[in-house]
């Protein structure tokens, strides 16, 4: 502001030439002056007045903005906040081949105590051992009163439920931290193939879930892969074949008196497992512990279907057939003597129930299943040739599979793999391998002698596998064993409409100790494929130890046993596949049966 004087000299030499009061000039200046002051602090105090207001404003419109965000929230229990590297919790879904979930995640919380916040101790711990019966009062009393511990794990995990009511106790020690834990959706449904979860690094705010067992543990890196973005896993597993499955074998199970039991339905030209079940079985929800001592085969947790090993007894007589028709040294019709005797390196071959089948062909070889039979086309094989061939269909290596169990399949191999080793094991004695293993090799000749690798993920077509046998070979390894159904063992196995072809195969199960068998105790499969003119699936069904009682006699062979189960399955499983019963075919197969 410019200052102007209050008797400027020049208005005060003309006010006296005029004859006025100089002093009035003075005293108008003043009061122009102050009016000029009186204006400016008016001016500064109404912006300060302005800014004040705004500032208020600010802070009651942020303040009313947190109140309505936190009225709207859950209410959560103060805490501390610790600093530390972020925990990773989220973990992808597990889904069927029609993305149907089998594995989720849910949100829970834990439990844990600050003893030295805690006011009443002796009644927290009675009211938490009501909440939580597995709890010892005596040690929590101990461990809230002992004044060492600042912090306590009281539960992992707890429900909706349970938090509530240790929220009423009114305890302030008493502290719940957010967290995330796997849910299984269909309880034991396909509870070897997922395995299960546990916590790894865990904190008060969260929880590293990793996987423990089965395909979770075997894909943990993938499933824990931020990358992901939340998509989940897919498998060609079939939610609703495989809870069929399950309740078929598990009825058949009891039914035929068995200690276990094992299922592998295949696609045979992709080699996805749509689905594979073992029993007895368990809750992943709730993971039992594994056994410390005895047999491993006596845990729900044994996977059956994958490492149980077992002699498949005359289920492998067919690869004996194909791989002599392959290599030109027989053909269907060609006639084999497999009258007694006949031995090999000094021990005696006989046949089930001492049967004589006198001069038969190849194929009634495999209907009537001769062991002599199957001896002889194996002994023009040769032993390794023999070797090579089975080889091939993947008999020698764990299971392929996307399970960690799977390694534990290994099938057992002979020593010394001599002429006798090629015979007994032409009809499934003396090398011991795990149904998924047999569903492999069945499903190289139902697709016309290609390996596929058996996956428990969904793929988008055929697999391109080494091939093992001619597709002629092949062909005519499935006319057998489609007779086998009509004319032979498995007879039991026919189900109208869809042409089932199948080997049985019964074998003695060995002894723990001291070597030889058993002679009350079996292994029973049932080896099959549908429809057997063009096949599109293979089924495996082993029981152990299965004795059916209906007649005078416990009976324990294939036939009696893990067939009917099989066929029952099939009839249940093949219109949710997609297949339909061909009344056309089963027509003409009819007539051409009834006019030979």
């Amino acid at each position: 502001m410019i200052r102007t004087p209050l008797r400027p000299l020049a208005r005060i030499l003309d006010a006296r030439e005029k004859g006025e009061n100089p002093d009035a000039i003075e005293r108008e200046n003043l009061r122009i002056r102050h009016e000029q002051i009186r204006d400016s602090s008016r001016v500064r105090a109404e912006g300060r007045l302005l800014v004040l207001g705004l500032t208020f404003f600010c802070a009651f419109a942020v303040i009313g903005a947190r109140m309505g965000t936190l009225a709207a929230s859950e209410p959560r229990e103060p805490r501390s906040y610790a600093t530390g590297a972020s925990i990773i919790n989220s973990r992808a879904d597990i889904t069927d081949r029609h993305g149907r979930v089998l594995a989720t995640n849910m949100s829970t919380h834990s439990l844990y105590a600050h003893p030295h916040q805690m006011i009443e101790p002796e009644r927290a711990a009675q009211e938490l051992v009501r909440i939580f019966p597995d709890l010892d009062q005596e040690r929590l009393v101990k461990d809230f009163t002992g004044g060492k511990r600042k912090f306590l794990w009281v539960k992992k995990k707890i429900s909706p439920e349970q938090m509530q009511q240790v929220h009423d106790i009114g305890e302030p020690g008493l502290l719940f931290g957010p967290r995330e834990m796997r849910l299984y959706p269909n309880g034991a449904l396909m509870a070897h193939v997922l395995g299960g979860t546990s916590f790894g690094r865990e904190g008060v705010h969260a929880a590293e879930v990793v996987g423990t067992a089965g395909i979770e543990k075997f894909l943990d890196d993938e499933l824990r892969d931020p990358a992901r973005e939340g998509a989940p896993v897919q498998l060609s597993l079939d939610l609703t074949v495989q809870s069929v499955t399950e309740e078929v074998l598990d009825v058949g199970m009891k039914l035929m008196n068995a200690k276990g039991a094992a299922s592998v339905l295949m696609d045979v030209r992709t080699g996805e497992v749509i689905a594979i079940a073992s029993l007895p079985d368990f809750d992943p929800n709730k993971r039992p512990r594994p056994l410390t001592e005895g047999d491993a085969s006596d845990s729900p947790l044994f996977n059956r279907a994958v490492q149980g090993v077992y002699e498949l007894g005359s289920t492998f007589k067919i690869f004996a057939a194909a791989q002599a028709l392959d290599l030109g040294l027989f053909n269907a019709s060609t006639i084999i003597d497999t009258r007694p005797p006949f031995k090999v390196g000094g021990h005696k071959i006989g046949e089930f129930e001492n049967h004589n089948y006198g001069e038969i062909s190849v194929e009634e070889i495999i209907v009537k299943s001769s062991n002599r039979g199957t001896g002889k086309m194996a002994l023009a094989i040769g032993p390794a040739r023999q070797k090579e061939f089975l080889k091939g269909l993947g008999f020698f290596d764990p299971t392929p599979l996307e399970i960690v169990e799977a390694k534990g399949g290994q099938p057992l191999l002979p020593k010394r793999w001599t002429d006798l080793s090629a015979v007994t094991i032409s009809y499934g004695h003396g090398l011991s391998a795990s149904p998924l293993h047999l569903a492999a090799g069945y499903a190289a000749i139902a697709n016309g002698g290609v390996y596929v690798k058996p996956t428990l993920l969904k793929t988008s077509g055929a697999q391109n596998g080494a091939r093992i046998m001619s597709e002629r070979s092949a062909a005519a390894a499935r006319t057998m064993l489609r007779k086998v159904v009509t004319e032979g063992t498995a007879s039991f196995g026919e189900v109208p409409g869809y042409f089932v072809g199948g080997k049985t195969g019964t074998a003695d199960k060995p002894k723990e100790r001291g070597g030889g068998y058993y002679k009350d105790k079996t292994i029973t499969t049932f080896a099959s494929l549908f429809p057997a003119h063009d096949p599109r699936y293979v089924l495996i069904v082993t029981l152990d130890e299965p004795s059916e009682n209906s007649g005078k006699k416990p009976r324990r062979t294939a036939g009696w046993t893990a067939v009917p189960v099989a066929a029952e399955m099939i009839g249940r499983v093949a219109p949710l596949l997609g297949l339909r019963p061909d009344v056309a075919r089963m027509q003409v197969e009819r007539v051409y049966q009834t006019s030979n």
